[in-house]
């Protein structure tokens, strides 16, 4: 899995980069209007909605934007409707990928993915390819020289963590989505520094990725993440920390 963590913390930096052009706020604005739309507006009661007005104050998105977006999801504004979609499809060397979108047009969202699947020697799937290889579960990195090995897993496993992985530079814990919340405040109430976290889509299994493909199968996991309808892309790539790091410096 070496790498896996590391794609995660090197895009969780750039958000900071992508909001200062509106990106990251666009996703994020669906992301509240369909929480609430889905769960209500009130985020005590809405874990998705609580996680997404979380995610959208760590990028210092305004608290009218936060409030507008909830009262288009609960109808007391008028908004675009967005509807949840799944993506599946293979990568360079067969890399597996799955992708969640919110979109207000599936021909054109799958017309575009297809087309940037194309561009780098992938290929959309047909519904449930490669689902079988994700589970829904949360998780957060933490660098490794930023904490005690020790100390992380007493902390994490007595919140309810299911597990603590070493993978490279990371330490990666993993959580059930329930229990996510808890962990990831426990961390916090014990001052450790969170380099990513998130709850989505792990790969249960990896393929080992090397040169060419793992440059190709990067340039398109990141213009996938790019693009304005998907909200989040999870793919099972095995690929070296060096050249994750090579490829991030050069874009």
């Amino acid at each position: 899995m070496s790498g896996h963590s590391k794609w995660h913390s090197i895009k969780h930096k750039k958000a900071a980069v992508d909001a200062k052009r509106g990106k990251i706020f666009t996703k994020l604005i669906r992301e509240i209007t369909v929480a609430a739309k889905m769960g209500g507006g009130d985020p005590e009661k809405n874990p998705r909605l609580r996680k997404a007005i979380a995610d959208a104050k760590a990028v210092n998105m305004p608290s009218d934007n936060i409030k507008r977006a909830i009262m288009k999801g609960t109808g007391q504004l008028e908004g675009e409707a967005f509807e949840e979609v799944v993506y599946e499809g293979y990568g360079p060397g067969g890399v597996a990928i799955y992708i969640t979108a919110l979109t207000d047009n599936k021909n054109r969202t799958v017309a575009e993915l297809r087309h940037i699947f194309s561009k780098y020697g992938g290929r959309i799937g047909e519904s449930g390819c490669v689902a079988w290889m994700f589970k829904r579960q949360g998780y957060i990195d933490v660098d490794k020289s930023k904490v005690d090995e020790e100390k992380l897993l007493e902390i994490a496993l007595s919140a309810g963590a299911d597990d603590v992985r070493d993978d490279g530079s990371n330490f990666e814990i993993i959580t059930t989505p329930e229990n996510y919340e808890a962990v990831l405040e426990a961390l916090k109430q014990n001052n450790i520094e969170i380099s990513a976290s998130n709850v989505g889509y792990l790969p249960q299994n990896y393929v080992k990725l090397e040169g060419k493909q793992a440059e190709q199968c990067l340039k398109l996991i990141e213009e996938l993440e790019d693009h304005d309808d998907v909200q989040s892309v999870s793919a099972n790539f095995d690929i070296d920390e060096e050249e994750i790091a090579r490829y991030s410096a050069a874009s």
